[in-house]
């Protein structure tokens, strides 16, 4: 048992019921994704792998280079495991199918953890608009890789749980729908795309005071803050915390 107990733990990223931005990159930025077929590929994996560790998923996005996805886990083991799962199944699918070898992500997956009534659609937001900011589609129901067709306009997706901020938005589909396009109207802050890269970035939660606190007693460790190098927001309550 001594020898055992040498071995540090692996330390906790994610929490039971806390929903999580997670961020993978394909490695050097290279593409991962070459043809439709293996988006449609790593979906179904994404969907296995969501019933089997019992993740919800609200949110997501897949660009040529890398992936956005927002999930709520059943237990802090679940997110880590979807995405083994999926970067090991879908490794292995793009080097038999393209016959090549090495590696396809760079390494370790980013996340943040989200404090919902703050931030949950917000990030959705963010998420679904990456195809837009990137200039490949003019609005975000153009493009095929994301959930937002789903929140917007009601197109069956299969791999989205709802969230019950969003299901909140109205009491009935059509009126949710309704109300989530509205939120596309404004343009996004600035500010708000800067803290969101950068709490992904660094693993930082993604709330205010209190929120960061009891991430930190429940993961039972300090958890990242501000550096003073970066540029100040001007708007506390968008901080990365």
């Amino acid at each position: 048992g001594s020898l055992l107990q040498s071995f540090p733990r692996k330390p906790r990223m994610y929490l039971p019921g806390v929903p999580a931005h997670v961020v993978q990159r394909g490695n050097n930025r290279q593409a991962c994704f070459f043809q439709d077929e293996n988006y449609q590929f790593y979906l179904a994996v994404l969907g296995d792998a969501l019933k089997r560790y019992r993740v919800q998923l609200h949110a997501y996005v897949l660009m040529t280079n890398h992936v956005h996805l927002l999930m709520t886990p059943a237990d802090e083991s679940g997110i880590s495991r979807v995405m083994q799962h999926l970067g090991r199944m879908y490794v292995l699918y793009v080097n038999r199918t393209y016959r090549r070898s090495g590696t396809l992500w760079e390494g370790r997956h980013k996340s943040s953890l989200i404090n919902a009534t703050e931030y949950l659609l917000t990030c959705y937001r963010y998420i679904e608009l990456n195809p837009v900011r990137a200039g490949m589609v003019a609005v975000p129901e153009e493009y095929r890789w994301s959930s937002y067709r789903w929140h917007g306009w009601g197109q069956a997706d299969p791999l989205i749980s709802d969230h019950a901020l969003y299901q909140g938005l109205a009491t009935d589909e059509l009126g949710r729908q309704c109300a989530y396009r509205a939120l596309f109207a404004g343009h996004f802050e600035p500010d708000v795309i800067h803290v969101m890269r950068e709490a992904c970035a660094h693993n930082y939660p993604l709330g205010n005071d209190r929120f960061r606190e009891s991430i930190a007693m429940q993961l039972g460790r300090s958890v990242g803050y501000r550096d003073a190098g970066r540029p100040v927001v001007k708007n506390k309550s968008l901080r990365p915390l």
